[in-house]
């Protein structure tokens, strides 16, 4: 009796699914939050270093804006990379090489040895989204994929929201280059971790067949069929032209140019147009990046919810999209308040707001045809990251010429209104492209 209670036991226990896709997603969710805090630490550093290297406000935009100049370049190369040598491999050789650029800031002695290495981040970091969607379609059901978003995600605010004093307090204590080295050495460290841990699912000894199953019938891509793939400039051709991937990339650019702004030119606004001492704008700071963290789960949940409720990706994956980019516009309101306060309640709105419009990851990986998932991830990227190019030139350029963030929040404010009009007219339905067969025939070759 007691041996076939035992292997009753037993057999419901191999009859569950296991959870092994949430151990994948923390790996990818601690890769998201080291990617966007080594790419903001220079946000943090911004006012000690500029005034170390003799660094002016229009020159100081271009710093801003460098990272993104060979990020956007790097997103197809990068997708390409991904579709050819698999997540495992590609991950691990990006975030190790970010992190050594991140320690190299601190050996930054003038303008142009930091403008090589923002470079260089830049190009290493490229791979990591479309890693990410990647992941998100081999390793979660359709109906988990936009809270999974929402919760590697965090990683990007995390960071700065929480970390913030303690960031601006090493800079402040220990100098700008030592906060560099430190976190380019974690950096370095989770390197390594991820490449020990990773496995895609039907290599992974931590999964069992009930969760393949589960996988397989929620729809999502295995991996073997989505590596080792060729690739011609007519698949990229076809790819930009489907209504889907361009709709969402304008969209996203608007999302982005929001982020973009909180990474870079939040902290120098409230130094210089509110007049906060530096230690004061490390606890200012976190309240919009907590805003935003919240946001990002809110509109991951809310998006499953009613993807669930109401049977339709367009309106789950939209509506929280558009909301978030309506909430967004508000930043404009900031420019008219009086008190510290209410500038910072403003702008946790609008973070807020960006948080839930970040679900575009999510739509991408809903739409991308299964062979081409990294070349997909990649131009939506290249496109949004345009932001990361044009937003800090335009700010830096506006506060040069009128003293003022005024003319940079109105930019702002109207790109998002941008944002929400390309994901209500432009996207049009919500379903996986399929491929035409040129593009078959080019992967199987």
């Amino acid at each position: 009796m007691i041996a076939n209670v035992s292997a009753r036991s037993a057999a419901d226990a191999a009859s569950r699914p296991t959870k092994s896709r949430y151990r994948i997603l923390a790996l990818i969710a601690f890769a998201t939050f080291l990617n966007y805090l080594d790419r903001s630490l220079l946000a943090v550093a911004a006012q000690p270093m500029s005034q170390e290297l003799n660094i002016g406000p229009a020159a100081l935009g271009v710093v801003f804006s460098v990272f993104s100049w060979s990020y956007a370049l790097s997103q197809i190369p990068g997708g390409m990379f991904l579709d050819r040598f698999g997540t495992r491999l590609t991950y691990f050789l990006s975030v190790t090489l970010w992190s050594v650029f991140t320690a190299l800031h601190a050996a930054a002695a003038n303008l142009w040895s930091l403008v090589a290495i923002r470079l260089g981040l830049g190009t290493a970091e490229a791979p990591c989204f479309p890693a990410n969607s990647r992941v998100l379609v081999t390793w979660f059901p359709a109906r988990e994929r936009a809270r999974a978003n929402s919760v590697y995600s965090v990683g990007m605010y995390f960071g700065i929201a929480f970390l913030s004093p303690l960031l601006f307090w090493i800079t402040a204590t220990f100098g700008w280059r030592t906060l560099f080295a430190l976190v380019g050495g974690l950096g370095v460290v989770f390197g390594l971790v991820f490449w020990w841990q990773y496995r895609e699912p039907q290599n992974s000894p931590w999964t069992n067949q009930a969760e393949l199953d589960l996988l397989r019938e929620g729809g999502a891509i295995a991996a073997a069929n989505t590596g080792k793939t060729s690739f011609s400039w007519r698949d990229i051709r076809w790819l930009i032209r489907q209504r889907q991937v361009y709709g969402a990339s304008l969209g996203q650019f608007a999302t982005n140019s929001t982020l973009v702004f909180f990474l870079t030119w939040f902290p120098t606004y409230l130094a210089t147009e509110r007049q906060m001492d530096w230690i004061s704008v490390g606890f200012y700071a976190v309240m919009p990046f907590i805003a935003a963290s919240v946001g990002v789960l809110v509109g991951g949940q809310l998006s499953d919810h009613l993807v669930k409720r109401m049977g339709s990706l367009t309106f789950g994956r939209k509506l929280p999209i558009v909301g978030g980019l309506l909430m967004s516009s508000t930043i404009i309101v900031a420019a008219f308040a009086e008190s510290d306060l209410l500038v910072v309640t403003v702008m946790s709105i609008a973070f807020f707001g960006q948080g839930m419009s970040n679900l575009g990851w999510t739509l991408i990986s809903d739409v991308a045809p299964a062979k081409f998932v990294g070349l997909t991830g990649g131009i939506f990227n290249f496109c949004t990251n345009l932001a990361g190019i044009v937003t800090p030139i335009v700010i830096g350029l506006i506060v040069a010429a009128t003293g003022s963030f005024f003319g940079g929040l109105a930019f702002i404010a109207i790109v998002a209104l941008i944002g929400a009009f390309s994901y209500v007219f432009l996207v049009g339905e919500v379903k996986r492209i399929e491929a035409p067969e040129h593009s078959v025939e080019t992967a199987s070759a």
